[in-house]
């Protein structure tokens, strides 16, 4: 539905409607706090430990602070609660592409992507975690993702370079490839299925062009202050235009890899990553299962 809005509908008013619907949350979250209805980081951290997020564990986060709910002290505490959910030997990372637009658009207009610098486009929770100090931000002109904790050299030190964000050598791939779990907070794949694309990466010649013919050379400032740069693929945005990704999910629930959940006001979903990896990898080879046809070909 959003890629045909995107399609149809002109610019001006997708800018006005988006303002608009960013204006009615925010008189609903303001109502809520003058209710009273307010989430706290206790609230946050028990609601985590209920859905199954454990000491140890290694979640990428994708999340919309607003459909939460009124939270006491904003995405400071959804940080923390998730940190303290996996404690000091677990991982917590998030994506945030400095790109809210088609990645064509995006990249033929950089000028360069700062590490340190870019903000996020991905909303106030992931800029929040982007800028602590203790963050160590991948290298990726397009799909930059930020991770805490022991292993993060791991998990994004080798995205620069890469033709794709998506391959082998991504913090999406290394999360399923270590076992870890993905919580869309708020969201859904539809407006974060980032993840999703690993497994195009991951298929010899995948039946469907989902990456633009041009190869880009896209500068990016390195966390020293010093200027490099490296190629990238971008998507096609006409094939972009044809996802149905929310079309996978009865599927994957069906196979026990996601399930649905809560965190204060937002429908929420937590995915094995390795289990769907697995899941969508045999489904596209046996029944042509991809994020432009969940139901199969």
């Amino acid at each position: 539905m959003r890629n045909l809005l995107r399609k149809l509908v002109p610019g001006f008013l997708l800018n006005f409607y988006r303002k608009s619907k960013k204006q009615k949350r925010t008189n609903q979250l303001q109502s809520a706090k003058s209710k009273g209805n307010i989430f706290s980081k206790v609230d946050l951290l028990k609601a985590f430990k209920e859905i199954g997020i454990e000491s140890g564990d290694t979640v990428l986060v994708h999340s919309s602070l607003s459909k939460i709910g009124y939270i006491e002290n904003g995405a400071k505490d959804v940080v923390e609660a998730l940190l303290e959910s996996v404690g000091k030997s677990g991982n917590i990372l998030m994506p945030n592409s400095p790109n809210a637009q088609y990645q064509l658009d995006y990249i033929q207009q950089l000028d360069y992507f700062d590490v340190a610098n870019s903000p996020s486009k991905l909303g106030a929770i992931s800029e929040y975690f982007r800028k602590l100090p203790n963050a160590i931000r991948s290298v990726h002109p397009t799909e930059p993702v930020s991770c805490i904790g022991p292993d993060a050299a791991y998990f994004v030190g080798t995205h620069f370079g890469n033709l794709t964000p998506y391959n082998e050598n991504s913090p999406f791939f290394k999360v399923a490839e270590k076992g870890g779990k993905i919580l869309y907070l708020g969201v859904t794949f539809d407006n974060a299925g980032t993840s999703l694309h690993c497994i195009e990466d991951a298929v010899d010649n995948f039946k469907f062009p989902v990456y633009y013919p041009t190869e880009f050379i896209a500068k990016v400032k390195l966390a020293d202050g010093t200027l490099d740069q490296m190629k990238t693929l971008v998507h096609n945005p006409e094939q972009s235009k044809k996802r149905k990704c929310d079309g996978l999910i009865p599927l994957l629930e069906e196979k026990g890899v996601l399930v649905k959940v809560k965190i204060g006001n937002a429908d929420s979903l937590l995915v094995d990553a390795k289990g769907m990896m697995n899941v969508l990898m045999d489904e596209y080879k046996t029944n042509g299962v991809t994020m432009y046809t969940p139901k199969g070909s």
